[in-house]
């Protein structure tokens, strides 16, 4: 599945949410060297409960919106998002 985040790099902590169709990544590591990058990858994959290497990157590599091709399906998405809100309240 193909998503489009908006990353919030050098944020106090990391957190996500949701938008319609647009997901927002706050993270605290800052925009330089692709740490930001690296933060996003790790922080999906321990939300999600997907590997690392499974997750990659499509498009705005240097841009605050990427494309992020996870392999997870929509429902499952969605439902673990609502987790993580709800977790928040």
């Amino acid at each position: 599945m193909k998503i489009e985040i908006k990353v919030i790099p050098n944020a106090r902590k990391r957190m996500l949410s949701r938008d319609g169709s647009l997901v927002t990544v706050r993270l605290t590591a800052q925009p330089l060297e692709g740490k930001a990058n690296e933060e996003l990858v790790r922080y999906l994959s321990e939300v999600l409960k997907v590997k690392r290497s499974a997750i990659k990157i499509v498009r705005g590599e240097k841009d605050r919106r990427k494309i992020v091709d996870i392999p997870i399906d929509e429902e499952e998405f969605d439902a673990l998002l609502c987790e993580i809100v709800s977790r928040r309240s």
